[in-house]
């Protein structure tokens, strides 16, 4: 992150699945929007985290960047949330 701030902000956020195949079908679903999040701004990682953990960490040079970026997980949240549900519907 850009030195010239006058702070930054680093956080991470841990999604526990019940079983490591929707930890890793979520995984595989986010990976192709991480690309997006990665700006001048903001940077956002996830990795697998033991068996059932996904873990994104955030680093921005702004509370609005950082924000943006939380929001952006929240709504994967609540896709992941959504299809879980639907499928247990089925």
């Amino acid at each position: 992150m850009s030195q010239n701030r006058i702070f930054s902000i680093e956080s991470c956020i841990e999604l526990k699945f019940n079983d490591s195949e929707t930890r890793d079908i979520s995984y595989n679903s986010f990976i192709p929007e991480i690309e997006k999040l990665q700006t001048n701004r903001a940077k956002v990682l996830v990795e697998k985290k033991n068996s059932n953990i996904l873990n994104f960490k955030i680093e921005s040079n702004d509370i609005t960047a950082f924000r943006a970026s939380i929001n952006e997980i929240i709504n994967f949240g609540k896709i992941i949330e959504n299809t879980i549900n639907i499928t247990e519907i089925s």
